[in-house]
């Protein structure tokens, strides 16, 4: 039997190779008149919506077409890759958003719904969506936060009236294609995030399974309580003020 050698990264960490954060969706007013955050895709993560508090909806566009799933407080909604989201804030909606795949978004997996001109070109794509301060609220990045979301929505507009045309896919073949195009260059990394956390994590229950089953319970002495600080709105995320806990939990 494989020995129970654990590998570095997973003690500790949160469940699955996982990952947590906590989100304010933006209340500022877009062009068809609602308010929310910047409706984008990714490519290999399911994301998930926990309603902390308030009212709004989830505006998708994915293989079923055009829909709308209501996001209230208490309930759960997830979404697998390739369903382009868009968080709609009907009233001070807080939600916990539990991400598979810790790592891979903040690596580029996220691909917003710009419109083609800024899709086709990998520079122009980082023009309008780069902030200059990644981790904290800078003043100046209000703006780029504003600027990339309506762009974005008026990319999702025009994807939804494609869908709508055209049938989903053929509507988003040209949009996904792009989006490919663009995290082209990150794949090989993202390759190495997903064994050193989730595949490591999913390897690990294997081999504490095989020694459950062969009698040998040497891995339950090595447990422990784990915990992450409480955050704050502290930068600017794509749908929202955000707050990503600590990638590194401390042991309690």
């Amino acid at each position: 039997m494989e020995p129970l050698v654990r590998p570095r990264g997973v003690l500790g960490h949160f469940p699955g190779g996982t990952a947590i954060s906590r989100i304010h969706i933006y209340d500022w007013p877009t062009v068809d008149g609602l308010r929310g955050g910047a409706p984008h895709v990714h490519l290999l993560c399911t994301e998930g919506y926990v309603v902390v508090g308030g009212s709004g909806r989830l505006q998708t566009l994915g293989p079923d077409g055009y829909a709308e799933t209501p996001l209230r407080p208490d309930e759960i909604v997830w979404f697998t890759p390739g369903v382009i989201h868009r968080a709609v804030n009907d009233g001070d909606l807080d939600i916990l958003v539990v991400m598979q795949n810790a790592g891979l978004p903040e690596a580029g997996d996220a691909v917003l719904t710009l419109p083609p001109e800024f899709l086709a070109d990998a520079e122009a794509y980082a023009g309008q969506v780069r902030l200059s301060s990644p981790t904290r609220m800078a003043t100046q990045d209000e703006q780029v936060a504003r600027r990339r979301r309506d762009l974005a929505v008026e990319g999702f507009l025009a994807l939804r009236e494609r869908v709508e045309a055209e049938g989903p896919e053929a509507g988003l073949a040209d949009f996904y294609a792009a989006a490919r195009r663009l995290v082209e260059p990150r794949l090989s990394s993202w390759h190495e995030r997903w064994e050193r956390g989730p595949l490591a994590a999913a390897r690990e229950s294997g081999r504490q399974l095989a020694a459950l089953v062969d009698g040998d319970t040497g891995h339950l002495g090595a447990g422990g309580v784990f915990g992450l600080a409480a955050p704050r709105y502290d930068r600017y995320g794509m749908c929202g003020r955000l707050s990503a806990y600590d990638a590194e939990p401390e042991r309690r």
